[in-house]
């Protein structure tokens, strides 16, 4: 059974309302085991993220899906020590060919929200995952899937601290989507 971890910080909920999306989505595939994870601030310890359990679930993980709101053109800082502190993991490989993928959310239809997303593909290629993006093209099927257009992950906008019921449907199905990748990739 694929285990999916899905990380990543929330300060106005937007995040969070587009990580359980992306949950519910990778949770309708059978056989799927589900892990989400907000960042804390009690995570940070002089500035470094510690939480060592952590890092011993996500190397046991067959994916994991990183999110972050974008702020100032990048990632907030709670995830950037989150990061940072996957060096040591790093060092060994230890998320090597494991799935990734990530999502964004801002306050601004653009607000750079591409910026913070090539942040994670970076993240996900340098410790040797294998990136998933998008595949549906701007605002695709009925549900508007994709509504802003970013094919290498989830680029949202949260209107009044609420995610857009395009966007919501945008990450149960990139859920879905690593879901069932993870499924054919454990099968064989």
């Amino acid at each position: 059974m694929p285990k999916i971890a899905i990380i990543y910080f929330s300060q106005t909920d937007v995040t969070a309302q587009l990580a359980l999306a992306i949950a519910a989505g990778a949770e309708q595939q059978l056989e799927t085991e589900v892990f989400s994870y907000r960042i804390k601030g009690e995570d940070l310890q002089a500035g470094r993220f510690v939480n060592h359990a952590l890092f011993s679930t996500l190397e046991a993980c067959d994916a994991i899906i990183f999110g972050s709101p974008t702020y100032m053109g990048g990632v907030a800082a709670q995830f950037k020590a989150f990061a940072d502190a996957s060096s040591e993991t790093w060092c060994e490989q230890k998320w090597a060919n494991k799935i990734a993928a990530g999502f964004t959310s801002g306050g601004a239809l653009n607000g750079d929200q591409s910026s913070t997303l090539q942040y994670l593909n970076t993240l996900a290629s340098q410790h040797g995952m294998i990136w998933l993006g998008l595949d549906k093209t701007t605002e695709s099927g009925e549900l508007k899937l994709n509504r802003l257009g970013t094919q290498l992950g989830i680029a949202s906008q949260g209107i009044d601290g609420k995610l857009h019921p395009a966007d919501y449907a945008t990450g149960e199905y990139l859920g879905a989507r690593v879901a069932r990748l993870a499924n054919q990739l454990s099968i064989q």
